[in-house]
């Protein structure tokens, strides 16, 4: 087996995708996990490359979320598209980094994406809150994996 098959348990998994469903619950942006088990390039490029695969970057509003996670690396990165970027401080995801980066710290990494999407729903609702007439799911909410 992988890093990236070992990461997570199929129960973690659920855990993690039901933590995606609520923070979405408030929020018109749309948040995804992508993990991987090494990176190859800089991992804010990675990202990038992944973002633009999952077609994060095709949501009406371009409030597109992906956490990345590269297993073997003890990597993470936290983007938003353009949407986001455009209307919020160049310090936003620190806080949401500083959540996770402290469960990873202690081995807790199902915790550390569950409060990381918890944080980035509560961050997101902040600029773009749930419209009921306007909204939908526009993207997975299903970790991919690379």
């Amino acid at each position: 087996m992988s890093k990236v098959e070992d990461f997570l348990s199929a129960a973690e998994e659920q855990e993690i995708v039901a933590a995606i469903r609520t923070a979405e619950r408030n929020t018109s942006g749309e948040i995804r996990i992508h993990i991987e088990d090494r990176v190859n390039i800089d991992p804010f490029e990675r990202a990038l490359e992944v973002f633009h695969m999952l077609k994060m970057d095709n949501t009406k509003l371009r409030n597109g979320v992906l956490i990345y996670v590269a297993v073997r690396d003890k990597k993470f990165v936290i983007c938003g598209d353009e949407g986001i970027n455009n209307v919020v401080p160049d310090n936003f995801w620190d806080t949401t980094r500083d959540t996770m980066s402290n469960q990873f710290r202690q081995g807790n990494f199902t915790q550390g994406l569950i409060d990381g999407v918890l944080q980035a729903g509560l961050e997101l609702q902040k600029h773009f809150p749930w419209d009921m007439d306007n909204d939908e799911n526009e993207l997975s909410n299903e970790i991919s994996r690379g």
